[in-house]
């Protein structure tokens, strides 16, 4: 029975009753305790979580009656969400309204389910504390985790709110640049909609009864099994740019999502694209510039910064390989030469709703990251 649960702690006290004597203490702890399972408190007994007389048992550790246990559950990882965390960060520039941030590949911008804690948010309630005041520490927009490049967080309410306004009003400027499968051979516009993915709740697609989502396009550079590109974006949905490449069978380098996968043509890379290609673990995706107007001085203002390291490392290697001359036969990702499924074909797929976007204090222009999301 419970006799008492302690005010300055998280941890319960809790005495076995009779009724549960010749018990294993996992099935007493379940009876005991009905809103855990069984699995959950056995992985606490292991933790050292559970005190039996003030010793550590096991899950099989008879009980008899009388004993008295402490359980000191976990602390909920979301708890601390909105924790300071010293995190290293790369600062483009800062004023008394803005700062401009060079994200690298790896980081995730806002705390979510599977990563409540060493996200961007973390850090900025580290370097800057007075941001706890800001909603969402001044994050208006977000990048993937391992979308490497240039956003923009906001100092003041304010400004917040201003720059949530230009992204509605799709003022705010922003360039990527993409390394894709394939050779693309003329300059274009995706002019498609966007939606959750209708059986893969996890994805976005180009789907008809999506919402609008444009991005622009520019080949760079031309190689033989790849294209280098720059993209601009007129809106702003999860996962914008990534879907729209797919959507031109022209997936992104590296994207564990949209990507080929393991369906790479070997055969046409040199031995050293083929290792840098190997090594290289994440989308080839960077936000090299934004623009906005300055939510104070109405200025407008522009950043760029270099290609990141990785995504220059794998252009060098591009351009070891000699471009053909005659234009390689287009490859169609979906399916693979032994019929494996890649991809879907939107055209079968029905007019049922999707889930609406989780992030609903702000408009979604604002919110989503163009081209990117945390992968949440």
């Amino acid at each position: 029975m419970l006799f008492e649960n302690m005010k300055e702690s998280t941890s319960l006290q809790l005495v076995v009753p009779s009724n549960l004597g010749g018990q294993r203490l996992d099935l007493a702890l379940q009876q005991m305790l009905p809103d855990h399972s069984r699995s959950r408190l056995q992985a606490w007994i292991k933790e050292g979580l559970v005190l039996l007389d003030g010793k550590a048992p096991t899950a099989k550790t008879k009980v008899w009656g009388g004993e008295r246990l402490v359980v000191t559950p976990p602390k909920n990882a979301q708890d601390n969400a909105f924790e300071p965390e010293d995190i290293a960060l790369d600062v483009v520039y800062e004023d008394d309204a803005l700062i401009i941030i060079n994200k690298p590949a790896g980081l995730v911008v806002h705390p979510a389910a599977g990563n409540w804690s060493g996200t961007l948010l973390n850090a900025l309630l580290f370097h800057w504390p007075a941001l706890k005041e800001v909603p969402r520490a001044g994050i208006v927009h977000r990048l993937d985790k391992d979308t490497s490049g240039l956003l923009v967080v906001a100092k003041t309410l304010e400004a917040q709110t201003s720059l949530v306004r230009q992204l509605q009003a799709r003022t705010v400027k922003r360039e990527y640049r993409a390394i894709v499968w394939g050779q693309l051979w003329r300059n274009g516009k995706v002019d498609q909609p966007i939606g959750r993915h209708p059986h893969h709740r996890t994805k976005m697609a180009v789907v008809r009864r999506g919402k609008t989502a444009i991005t622009h396009y520019e080949i760079l550079e031309r190689f033989g099994t790849n294209t280098y590109l720059r993209c601009n974006l007129e809106t702003g949905r999860t996962h914008q740019i990534r879907v729209h490449l797919q959507h031109l069978k022209a997936p992104m380098v590296g994207d564990p999502l949209y990507g080929i996968g393991n369906i790479i043509p070997h055969k046409m890379m040199t031995p050293e694209l083929r290792e840098v290609i190997g090594n290289f673990k994440r989308q080839a995706l960077h936000a090299i510039k934004l623009g906005l107007i300055h939510p104070v001085t109405n200025a407008p203002m522009e950043w760029q910064i270099e290609l990141a390291d990785d995504m220059r490392e794998l252009l060098d290697a591009m351009r070891t390989t000699d471009l053909p001359d005659e234009p390689l036969a287009p490859v169609d990702f979906n399916v693979d030469e032994n019929g494996l499924f890649i991809g879907e074909d939107d055209e079968d797929w029905g007019d049922e709703d999707f889930d609406e976007d989780l992030d609903a204090e702000l408009d979604e222009d604002a919110w989503d990251e163009g081209g990117e999301e945390d992968e949440a």
